[in-house]
């Protein structure tokens, strides 16, 4: 009736979650979802593993025990199990840290002014200055239950200053590793090498990718130039709703909904990579 060492992990999951999300899985796991699907999984297994063994004491006899075709189908299902676990490990990990969102764009696109107006206070400094952010800047909030990590990126262009520069290689860098990238356009700036950088940054991180246009209020007209982006004011707080809701559509609900097992701990992860690879 005691816990194991999952459930007890869970227990601090549960004491460090910080969203309804993270909460909702770290209580999943506290009641044996991840233990109880690994457990039928090593049960079977050891059956057959006995069935098989049974087999090599009466070799002689030229008897089969184990059904082959039932372990083969055993085998499957059991790959596809872990699988699925495996692959519920990006979701979980972003939601107990946070999903990360990289803001990227070129200098003066108002990526900093976007960071504020989502977080609703002053976080990064903004200025009329080209690349006023060099370093990047984090802060999370929370939608729908589900933890956000907000990366504000310095303005990616060619630049001879050797800080600006480590920034930029930052930017590019934290673009890749982020689960949600929104590529910011100056509306009331020159197209083409903002659309040059655009093709790089969707070289690494196009299924990731989310177009935002801002500065709508200043050239409305550029509405017909994009079909699949977002139009946003960040200075003037509009279409930032409608951003949060597409930045949703990035979190598959459905797992979360349907109660489905989630791997969000770093150790699982590793022993069902070891378990499916071995």
């Amino acid at each position: 009736g005691k816990l194991d060492l999952s459930q007890a992990e869970a227990v601090a999951d549960l004491i460090s979650s910080d969203s309804k999300n993270a909460h909702k899985i770290a209580m999943h796991q506290l009641r044996g979802g991840f233990s109880n699907e690994i457990s039928v999984l090593r049960q079977q297994l050891i059956d057959f593993a006995s069935l098989i063994e049974l087999e090599l004491d009466f070799s002689e006899e030229d008897v089969e025990f184990a059904n082959r075709d039932q372990l083969e189908a055993l085998i499957i299902k059991t790959r596809s199990v872990l699988n699925t676990l495996i692959d519920s490990f990006s979701l979980g990990n972003a939601i107990k840290n946070g999903i990360p969102v990289a803001i990227v764009g070129k200098p003066n696109a108002g990526k900093s002014t976007l960071l504020n107006t989502l977080l609703n206070e002053d976080r990064a400094l903004v200025t009329e200055i080209a690349g006023t952010t060099r370093d990047s800047i984090e802060d999370e909030i929370n939608l729908e239950g589900t933890n956000f990590r907000f990366i504000d990126t310095a303005g990616i262009r060619e630049t001879t200053d050797t800080i600006e520069s480590l920034g930029i290689k930052k930017s590019l860098e934290k673009a890749e590793l982020a689960n949600i990238v929104l590529f910011i356009i100056d509306a009331d700036a020159e197209l083409s090498n903002q659309l040059l950088e655009l093709e790089k940054i969707k070289k690494n991180t196009k299924e990731k990718l989310l177009l935002v246009i801002n500065k709508i209020d200043l050239n409305p007209e550029i509405k017909k130039d994009f079909k699949d982006a977002l139009f946003i004011s960040a200075k003037n707080e509009q279409g930032i709703e409608k951003l949060k809701e597409r930045l949703l559509t990035f979190v598959n609900t459905a797992q979360l909904t349907n109660n489905e097992t989630i791997v969000t701990n770093l150790r699982h992860y590793e022993e069902l990579q070891l378990t499916l690879n071995e």
